[in-house]
């Protein structure tokens, strides 16, 4: 059984939520699911299904239409085949296996959208003789009572054209599925569920960026053509991460992606002029390290290609027969340029985004990349994820002005139980409410809950602050959107002190959960909110979420510590190459350790600071510090979190300075303490081994930056005599 991942369990509980809710209504209703291409959306979506059917005390009886583009179908029926393959709770069939023309219960028709998505929708839709085309068995379908789901797969190829949404209205589905990274449908959409980009990355499930073309400005040119070089370089590349796997100790063979242009005339040509390259260097279909993937030619060694240990280092394809394959161990994507105009999106890098063994790489991070080759002029990128995700700008580490300062660093995983309640929480509440007889305290019939509303008021004069005068109020039962909104303002205010965007969908699931377990309350049963709302049961319910949340911080957080993945750098550097997405603009910065210098947003102090020591004589380089990779600079907080200063600089007389730049507001913050006095404490620890280190945290006050370098941090506006003048 797949176990899933944090954000998937996430999705699929708040995508199970939000069909219940659509299922209420008396339209059909479209949700949308955009996750991101890598984040699992079969997996998740298989889940949803199971849950949809299971232990429901209704009377709804379901019936599955699955539409993929061209051969995604059959690959999802054979995913989804082995996702219910322990309980066989969902039988998955196409067209010709169907009994009695017509989708059986808990049954799902699995569809080539090619099939019925042309100019003449083909006999699966036309009147037909045997009256076995989809309208009838849409017809029969529903004769038995059943409501039907439609899931349109990567709809983002599909769901915007107009047979699409003739197969919509041809179906009529109480509820369209619409699942995508670029989602397209526009009408009728009720509920929108979206898995973030960074959660599938924390998670470890893709690649931590895409670079484009790196250190292509050194490559050596000479009378080769752009393909050869291409080629070459990309070919470079895998050889250096092949040696990269070895070192970690893993036993994959790194995949190299030649996408042939998709267009009919010159593909041969094209083809040819690439096997003869890649024959210069030794890999050919002979010796099994080159495989062939097209329509009129396919190489003997396809059906093991997606084994790590496979022998094939390069595969050439064509982009019409590979959408949607799937193949981890991909990490290079080779793009010649084409006569028509090319955009990047979000499913062009998608063969390279799985991690192969579903983590990052600590010892060679190169690995945690993918990588693209081309000889594109530029690229445009279409959608706002490839937009984060691409990266296309190069920095290179200035080494002119700058040489090793060896400093020690270190790299903590994201450890998220420390701020949001995880999966453990619903089991402790549901302990704590065994201890504590909840469930015979509670009392299943409280009064009405009311919302006084003011009568009969009357405002005298306008000018006038404070209340309206009114004569009183009368008492209106909470409709069912207003009792919602109640609820989510207690979850919230309940989570304290974990972050109630990641926190509240754990503590209502617990608060479901202990209802559908102790009085057989249907999962997401909008009872509950009245009855944990009542004035008879609030109080129960918050003294049980409070010792639960006890409990959290005892049995979960206060052993983390024991648990931490704490990785040293012992000589940290300022990395060599550092990657940016088309977010940055490049700016002219002469004493920038790293060139050009590429910024986003930068904060006023931190503008202010670099200003500061580009005006400085004694500087001889300077670095904007990033966060949360194991590439950048951080100290370990006695609380055990990662501090990442702002700025390290070098001095023409060699002191190292280490300062994080701070506005007077944030200065005084209750984050700002644990920073400075654990940079104070690694300066000190690292002076006593022979560094010449100095920093702490500064501040712009009056025209003028303070820093403070004292082991106990204090802060005070009105009194800052302990602060020293920083006089670069």
């Amino acid at each position: 059984m797949i176990e899933l991942k944090d954000y998937q369990k996430k999705a699929v509980e708040n995508l199970h939520r939000k069909i219940e809710n659509s299922l209420r209504s008396s339209d059909n209703e479209v949700v949308i699911f955009q996750a991101p291409t890598g984040s699992g959306k079969t997996v998740m979506v298989s889940e949803l299904l199971k849950e949809l059917i299971s232990g429901r005390e209704d009377d709804k009886k379901f019936s599955f239409v699955w539409v993929s583009v061209r051969m995604l179908h059959e690959q999802s029926k054979e995913k989804l085949e082995v996702y219910y393959e322990d309980n066989r709770s969902l039988k998955c069939s196409y067209f010709e296996d169907l009994e009695d023309k017509k989708i059986g219960e808990n049954e799902i028709l699995f569809i080539n959208w090619h099939s019925i998505n042309k100019k003449d929708i083909n006999l699966f839709v036309r009147d037909n003789e045997q009256d076995n085309n989809l309208n009838s068995i849409i017809k029969n379908t529903k004769d038995d009572n059943r409501t039907i789901i439609l899931i349109i797969d990567e709809s983002h190829h599909t769901a915007n054209s107009e047979k699409s949404k003739e197969l919509i209205e041809i179906i009529s589905p109480k509820i369209t599925l619409e699942v995508s990274a670029t989602p397209h449908l526009t009408e009728n959409i009720a509920e929108i569920e979206k898995v973030r980009l960074f959660d599938v990355k924390a998670e470890e499930m893709i690649k931590s960026e895409i670079s484009v073309n790196p250190e292509f400005l050194d490559a050596k040119i000479g009378t080769k053509s752009s393909d050869e070089v291409v080629i070459e370089e990309a070919l470079k590349k895998r050889e250096e991460l092949a040696k990269m796997y070895k070192k970690e100790g893993s036993k994959i063979n790194p995949l190299m992606l030649i996408q042939l242009p998709d267009n009919k005339a010159g593909l041969i040509s094209k083809q040819e002029g690439v096997i003869k390259i890649l024959g210069k260097k030794r890999i050919t279909e002979k010796n099994g390290k080159l495989a062939i993937w097209l329509s009129e030619e396919k190489s003997d060694t396809l059906p093991d290609i997606e084994k790590n240990n496979s022998d094939v280092e390069v595969l050439i394809f064509k982009q019409a027969i590979a959408l949607g394959w799937d193949c981890p161990r991909a990490s290079i994507l080779v793009i010649f340029r084409e006569s028509k105009s090319f955009t990047f999106t979000i499913q062009t890098i998608g063969r390279i985004m799985r991690m192969p063994e579903l983590k990052y790489y600590s010892k060679e991070p190169d690995l945690n990349n993918g990588f693209v080759f081309t000889n594109l002029p530029s690229i445009e990128i279409t959608e706002e994820y490839a937009k984060d995700y691409i990266t296309i700008y190069e920095a290179k580490r200035d080494n002119k002005i700058y040489k090793d300062i060896s400093l020690p660093s270190i790299y903590l995983k994201r450890q998220r139980e420390r701020t949001r309640l995880s999966g453990e929480f619903l089991k402790l509440f549901l302990k704590v409410a065994v201890e504590n007889d909840l469930a015979q305290k509670v009392n299943l019939k409280p009064v009405k809950i009311i919302s006084p509303i003011i009568a009969d008021g009357k405002i005298v004069d306008i000018d006038k602050f404070g209340e309206i005068e009114h004569k009183g109020t009368i008492s209106v039962a909470l409709n069912e959107k207003e009792l919602q909104e109640r609820f989510d303002k207690f979850i919230f205010q309940n989570c304290t002190p974990y972050a109630p965007v990641d926190s509240s969908d754990r503590m209502k699931t617990a608060l479901y959960q202990f209802f559908n377990q102790k009085f057989k309350f249907e999962k997401y049963d909008p009872k509950v909110q009245r009855i944990v709302l009542g004035k008879e049961n609030v109080q129960l319910f918050v003294d049980a979420i409070n010792l639960a949340k006890e409990r959290y911080k005892k049995e979960v957080i206060e052993k983390l510590s024991e648990k931490r993945e704490l990785q040293e750098t012992p000589s940290w550097e300022v990395p060599m190459f550092i990657t940016y997405n088309s977010r940055y603009k490049a700016e002219i910065q002469p004493l920038s350790a790293v060139k050009p210098f590429y910024t986003a947003k930068p904060s006023e102090p931190e503008r202010l600071f670099i200003e500061m020591l580009n005006g400085s004589k004694e500087i001889k380089w300077w670095y904007k510090n990033g966060d949360t990779e194991i590439k950048y600079f951080a100290v370990l907080r006695e609380d055990d979190f990662a501090f990442y200063p702002d700025f390290i600089f070098q001095m023409k007389d060699g002191t190292i300075w280490i300062l994080d730049t701070k506005s007077g507001r944030t200065a005084e913050t209750s984050d700002a303490k644990p920073r400075a006095e654990a940079l104070q404490k690694y300066i000190k620890t690292q002076n006593k081994k022979g560094k010449n280190l100095m920093g702490g945290i500064a501040v712009y006050v009056n025209g003028t930056w303070r820093y403070n370098d004292n082991e106990k941090y204090e802060y005070d506006p009105n009194d800052l005599s302990s602060w020293k003048v920083l006089g670069l």
